[in-house]
């Protein structure tokens, strides 16, 4: 596992990974700007234009709300990076692998999983991590001090499982892939939480899909063997 990450945080640096990043991270942002601005729209229209308090008097209650809403934005990216980066793991995992088994791996490269193939398990993916974050956030309250618990842990797993089975599918067949992730459950579950870790962190996390992309692809290799794995240029 931390040699995984090591290498992948290396990996960032190369220029046609730092490319799919220099992609990911705008995508990432116009997303969470679309978020943003659907929210702030939506209270504009739907909130009640005024409201009225005893000894104060109309308060334009609409306005107030939408330009609050700005203050959602920390919040938002840090429930919905999860969600986001099961979604990109569809998009550049591939891309990254690609370049990580060039570099790393030369006597063994995978086999790219079609992208339409791909599309039905990110999309599963995806509404598991946001139905987490919706869940940890209606039991924080009840939960207290747990929630962080629950949150990490689940989404540990959901991107450890989502990641590493993208990553073990260019070299075997889905039910092998499944195998060979249950039987390194400890392994590939704490590089999820590590990456579920990174993605909370502002800023870093907009990297964190593509070095999680690199890290997944790490460890598969590292759990077939790396007797034939190339020095790294």
């Amino acid at each position: 596992m931390a040699r995984a990450l090591f290498l992948a945080w290396t990996d960032l640096l190369r220029p046609r990974v730092f490319g799919v990043l220099m992609k990911g991270a705008g995508l990432t942002i116009l997303i969470f700007i679309a978020l943003q601005a659907a929210a702030f729209f939506a209270l504009r229209a739907f909130a009640p234009e005024t409201l009225v308090l005893p000894y104060v008097g109309d308060l334009p209650l609409a306005t107030i709300l939408s330009w609050g809403s700005l203050a959602l934005f920390p919040l938002m990216g840090f429930f919905l990076m999860a969600p986001v980066a099961a979604g990109f793991a569809g998009l550049f995992a591939e891309n990254v692998a690609d370049v990580v088994e060039d570099v790393h791996y030369p006597a063994r490269p995978g086999t790219a999983m079609d992208f339409f193939e791909s599309i039905p398990s990110s999309l599963g993916i995806v509404a598991a991590a946001l139905g987490v974050a919706v869940l940890t956030l209606a039991l924080t309250p009840f939960i207290g001090p747990l929630a962080p618990i629950l949150f990490y842990g689940a989404n540990g797993w959901l991107l450890g499982r989502e990641f590493f089975q993208m990553a073990a599918r260019r070299h075997m067949a889905a039910a092998p892939a499944a195998m060979m992730r249950q039987a390194n459950a400890g392994p590939v579950t704490l590089t999820g939480v590590a990456i579920a870790f990174l993605l909370t962190i502002p800023l870093l996390n907009i990297a964190v899909p593509v070095l999680a992309a690199a890290a997944f692809t790490h460890l598969v290799h590292g759990l077939m063997g790396d007797e034939d794995r190339a020095p790294p240029v």
